[in-house]
């Protein structure tokens, strides 16, 4: 819906990204795990709630027994796991987003692993725990407690949900930010006419023009040019680009890769979305909220 055309010339390469990936514990293996010993019937695997994060739905537990797993993981969990639950000094998981916490229920998954131990990636591996079936279910219990406090810290209050005013803004601002912004590549009797009436929620209308198009749209293909020193230019869809290589499609299909050395050859990008990102740390809630009330009334 709203796609702006901007060419930038590419004078250094895009930089390689690291992903750094954690120890998770959510091996699949667990799964069929036997429930730990203590546990009730109901609460064994093939009972357990279907709910997306049963952990994240709990009933606040009891404050003895919550007392006692804290004192039950401080000596047994947290050198490996933290005073937080977010990773300690011997390099456990994280356990308030693990997959395996927050799905587990009442200590169906929770209480094999700890009981058992598990194997991890990389070879690392979790001893098992030598805990009585108090101790176990006590510090499942801390962990679930825990788990439930992180969910709620910043989240909505509880209740009914509230529907947001967000139209709060300067209309006669947001058009002249649109105007000294915008223009360029936006009209509001050209690509956004009647804006204000086809999309309905003001919020989704908000959400629209921020990110640079409808949800879900289909984002305009990011386009590049390579000139080689010989002066042959060719031209298609960018697959790949960094500091070493370059490689597109041409609009035949063919697939063609190009070796960089410094500013050789020479890459332009045509990005139609590299204004929009651009913009994104410039915004102020105030700018934001102007220029959404004033294309609400681009009716």
């Amino acid at each position: 819906m709203l796609q702006g055309a901007v060419t930038s010339r590419v004078v250094r390469g895009v930089g390689a990204l690291t992903l750094a990936v954690g120890l998770l514990v959510t091996n699949v293996s667990v799964l069929d795990a036997r429930p730990a010993a203590g546990l009730t019937a109901a609460q064994a695997p093939q009972a357990r709630d279907q709910r997306l994060y049963p952990a994240l739905q709990r009933e606040p537990g009891d404050p003895e027994v919550i007392a006692r797993g804290q004192a039950v993981y401080g000596i047994s969990c947290r050198a490996c796991h933290g005073l937080d639950l977010r990773g300690g000094d011997l390099g456990g998981p994280n356990l308030l987003r693990s997959q395996l916490v927050l799905k587990d229920d009442g200590g169906d998954l929770l209480g094999p692993v700890i009981r058992d131990g598990q194997s991890g990636a990389g070879g690392s591996s979790m001893p098992p725990q030598n805990l009585s079936d108090e101790d176990l279910d006590a510090v499942v219990e801390y962990i679930h407690d825990i788990l439930g406090t992180a969910s709620r810290q910043g989240g909505p209050p509880p209740g009914e949900e509230v529907e947001l005013d967000i139209l709060v803004g300067d209309a006669t601002a947001g058009q002249t930010y649109f105007a000294d912004r915008c223009a360029s590549c936006h009209s509001p009797m050209g690509d956004l006419q009647g804006i204000g009436a086809r999309v309905e929620s003001p919020k989704e209308l908000q959400d629209t023009w921020v990110r640079g198009g409808a949800r879900n749209a289909e984002r305009p293909p990011i386009r590049v040019t390579v000139t080689q020193p010989s002066g042959e230019r060719v031209s298609g869809a960018l697959d790949r680009l960094n500091d070493f290589l370059i490689v597109l499609t041409e609009d035949d299909g063919r697939h063609r890769s190009f070796g960089r050395r410094g500013d050789t050859p020479l890459v332009e990008v045509d990005d139609p979305m590299a204004a929009h990102r651009e913009m994104l740390p410039l915004y102020g809630d105030a700018d934001i909220h102007n220029v959404t009330a004033y294309l609400v009334t681009l009716q």
